[in-house]
């Protein structure tokens, strides 16, 4: 079994008497993918600055790496990585002089802060413009030249907050596949998202803050699990024959129903079996069938269902 690199209990921070955070318990394994979800001030960035030494907690502990953040702090910061929602790279240097000041400024020889620094420009498809003014990069080479930065000290962690903020989507999936190649290599990955589809391609784990408390956790399939079934979409050409087919799937003992779109019905499936069983029904009833899906429920409905679950638990 996986090493815990990140380990969270009871941790809570306050300001001035408004609970930032309140009783956060995680647990993420070494080589894995955290994805923490939430709204605008449900606690991500604050649980991400307490897991990087920036700020104190107010109750409970944590550790990155095996050591406490609060106890140990020196050590934790000698382990991760770090990228905020914004790229941090000074714009009067050229990305290969961002990367080796880092590198110096964590030890590194004059010789082996620039080898750091061409790895890590060619790592991230940065080489061509390494001696660049930063100035004259895109949104997604800036974005790119940040991770990079967070990287010359090999981190045993890394923190992801909102990386992809501001992407075009052909940047954001080449962020998403420069975040795949670290896992692969062994590094733990703690993501704060507002995208769902990027959790759902790159976290191992999901966690849902609102209002600094976690409301749900488990793997993207278990979260999906909880808010619904597997639905069979079917759809036909004409009304009638929508009608003929969802009563032959209700004669077959389904809960069919006909949806808004003209000719088109929608049956709960339990699994494959069932998908089979609702395939030989139309068979059966001998209506043409334009169309057959499959479809699950998202991290999206997730989402949406625990999202109007807490803001009606606010209003009691």
């Amino acid at each position: 079994m996986s090493a815990s690199m990140i380990s969270t209990t009871d941790l809570t921070k306050s300001y001035d008497g408004v609970h930032a955070l309140r009783g956060v318990s995680l647990e993420v394994a070494e080589g894995t993918v955290l994805g923490l979800l939430g709204h605008n001030g449900a606690g991500k960035t604050t649980l991400v600055n307490i897991l990087a030494t920036l700020l104190p907690p107010s109750g409970g502990n944590a550790k990155v790496a095996g050591h406490d953040v609060v106890r140990d702090s020196r050590s934790v910061r000698g382990c991760i990585g770090l990228t905020g929602q914004f790229a941090s790279v000074d714009e009067k240097l050229s990305g290969y002089d961002n990367l080796v000041l880092i590198a110096r400024l964590l030890g590194a020889s004059p010789r082996q802060a620039g080898e750091r620094a061409e790895e890590l420009l060619e790592a991230f498809d940065l080489s061509a413009a390494g001696r660049r003014l930063c100035r004259t990069y895109s949104g997604g080479m800036r974005r790119r030249l940040d991770l990079a930065a967070s990287l010359v000290g090999r981190p045993q962690v890394i923190f992801l907050d909102e990386p992809s903020t501001g992407l075009d989507p052909a940047s954001r999936i080449s962020l998403w596949e420069t975040v795949e190649a670290m896992v692969a290599d062994g590094t733990t990955v703690l993501l704060t998202t507002q995208y769902l589809e990027e959790a759902e391609r790159l976290a191992d784990t999901v966690a849902v803050l609102s209002q600094g408390s976690v409301v749900a956790a488990g793997t993207p399939s278990e979260l999906k699990s909880r808010v619904g079934e597997r639905r069979a979409q079917l759809s036909t050409t004409r009304r009638d024959d929508a009608v003929k087919v969802a009563e032959a799937l209700r004669g077959a003992g389904f809960a069919a129903v006909q949806t808004p779109e003209e000719g088109a019905v929608s049956v709960p499936v339990a699994g494959f079996d069932d998908f089979a069983q609702v395939v030989r029904a139309v068979e059966r009833a001998a209506v043409p069938v334009t169309g057959l899906t499959l479809s699950e429920p998202s991290l999206d409905d997730v989402y949406l269902s625990l999202a109007a679950k807490s803001t009606a638990a606010d209003g009691r």
